[in-house]
């Protein structure tokens, strides 16, 4: 019965992987007619990123959950092909930000395997309790989002993209403005403003504040994410109850 389980598993994982990639294919001959060369790169390192569930699964000898992989492959399509080619992260309310929260959720379920992994071999004699467990796998999934933030801002300042998208502000609120030199804030509300000769302000309705806020929003929703899974792994932990929700998110080692 399980092997038919296994077997029934893969196909799924296949059929999915199959789907998606059937799909990358098919934009990336569509950029080539188009001579969008930068479309095809995107389209081969999406395809790159397809094989690595594979790969965990071949040669790490970790078995990673049908949902779990097929949510990868989901979250891969998801912002390389449908987010960066199809511009869904500008045309779309949200879309960033709910791939940023799923991110925290995946890489908090990730961080939990990665110690639970240790926790449950019979090599190592120290046990960790469930608290600390989670509390790990939070601290895996921030560490996570931070460098990812990091990633997106060098590629900003060096090849000039715009990765951490700009938000329009109204008004600006800052010590640097005094000219007396005290720490006392000054509260500016936006009027007017040209820029290049253009009024910003009835063409954009504000000022652009270069991708701070679309950080700390990646950032606060990544928290999420991580918090709802880490109080998941924690009472999965303390339960280890056979196919509950978090045992459909967490890899394990093969036998």
């Amino acid at each position: 019965m399980k092997k038919i389980q296994i077997k029934e598993n893969k196909r799924r994982r296949m059929t999915i992987r199959g789907v998606l990639s059937a799909l990358v294919v098919a934009v990336a001959v569509r950029s080539f007619f188009m001579g969008n060369y930068e479309n095809i790169f995107t389209c081969v390192l999406t395809l790159a990123l397809f094989g690595v569930p594979l790969f965990i699964d071949k040669h790490l000898r970790i078995d990673l959950p049908p949902m779990l992989e097929g949510i990868i492959y989901c979250f891969i399509y998801a912002a390389e092909i449908l987010g960066e080619i199809n511009s869904f992260y500008t045309r779309i309310p949200g879309w960033d930000t709910m791939l940023h929260t799923l991110n925290g959720f995946l890489m908090a379920a990730i961080g939990f395997a990665l110690v639970d992994i240790f926790n449950r071999s019979e090599k190592f004699s120290m046990k960790l309790s469930p608290l600390f467990l989670a509390i790990t796998a939070f601290c895996f999934s921030m560490t996570v989002g931070v460098l990812w933030e990091f990633f997106e801002f060098a590629m900003d300042q060096f090849f000039a993209l715009d990765m951490q998208k700009d938000f329009f502000v109204t008004a600006i609120n800052s010590v640097s403005l005094r000219t007396d030199g005290l720490n006392i804030v000054e509260h500016i509300t936006i009027d007017s403003l040209i820029v290049n000769g253009e009024d910003w302000i009835a063409k954009y309705g504000g000022y652009l504040d270069i991708g701070l806020i679309d950080t700390m929003k990646d950032l606060i929703v990544n928290f999420i994410g991580a918090v709802v899974f880490s109080v998941i792994g924690f009472f999965y932990s303390r339960s280890r109850e056979k196919g509950g929700f978090a045992e459909q998110f967490i890899p394990q080692v093969k036998d």
